[in-house]
């Protein structure tokens, strides 16, 4: 058995470490190197077997990433190390949106430490088809998946809905299960999160942070492609009428 590729959650991680550290790596005997190995190897994502490796997520592996993130950044003027694209789109993304990043390392930490990542039970498509799960980390995806299935938050969302005198319909693309599917589906639509969790952060969900979506545009939501994250209804939304202008012409 071979030591796991590392993942999008592990990548935030080590990512967060070296823009902290002014995009420079950090050695081996570094307190901060040593506190990340120890908590890598504690993450809810890989099994057991695989934990128990040797050389798994080692102070030692955990410094050479530092040097992956420094030497394949555009501003440095030596030698790059090799590494896979996944840590190359995770560059792009400290490149691009620094502090929003930052943000996701806080919470997938602050989900750790307080034991709830751990607790949450995977959840279907928190991983694509294609085996990607959002560039902010798979664990932060489960977190989202889990809270939106929530049938008591699902329910209340759909009575703020109804009492509001609105149709309860999907905000992006307006289906209409009732109207589609007659009494099967009076009452029936799904809940996503308007702003992702690493953004809103830990405190308690509110409705205003829910929108009504269809299946098809909740999956179009969650789903992800290299370097992309989830996306809200608002750009789902654009994405339709892009695609629609697109077409016309």
């Amino acid at each position: 058995m071979r030591i796991p590729a590392w993942t999008e959650d592990e990548l935030v991680l080590a990512g967060a470490l070296v823009v902290k550290n002014g995009w420079r790596e950090l050695r081996t005997h570094d307190r901060e190197v040593q506190e990340l190995s120890e908590l890598l190897r504690s993450l809810p994502i890989h099994t057991s077997e695989e934990q128990t490796l040797p050389g798994f997520r080692s102070a030692d592996s955990v410094s050479r990433k530092t040097t992956d993130f420094m030497t394949n950044h555009a501003l440095y003027t030596g030698k790059a190390t090799r590494c896979g694209k996944p840590t190359l789109l995770m560059i792009d993304a400290f490149t691009d949106r620094e502090a929003e990043m930052l943000q996701a390392a806080a919470a997938l930490e602050e989900g750790i430490a307080s034991g709830e990542l751990h607790r949450i039970a995977p959840q279907p498509d928190e991983v694509d088809e294609t085996g990607t799960s959002a560039i902010e980390g798979r664990l932060l995806v489960r977190r989202a998946l889990a809270r939106e299935r929530d049938p008591k938050l699902r329910a209340l969302k759909i009575r703020q809905v109804l009492r509001s005198g609105r149709v309860l319909q999907c905000e992006v693309c307006d289906f209409d299960f009732a109207r589609a599917y007659g009494d099967l589906g009076q009452g029936y639509i799904e809940v996503h999160h308007v702003t992702p969790l690493y953004v809103s952060g830990t405190r308690e969900t509110k409705l205003d942070d829910l929108a009504c979506v269809c299946a098809n545009c909740h999956r179009m939501c969650h789903r992800s492609r290299p370097g992309e994250s989830w996306r809200t209804p608002a750009a789902l939304r654009e994405q339709i009428r892009k695609s629609a202008r697109d077409a016309r012409h």
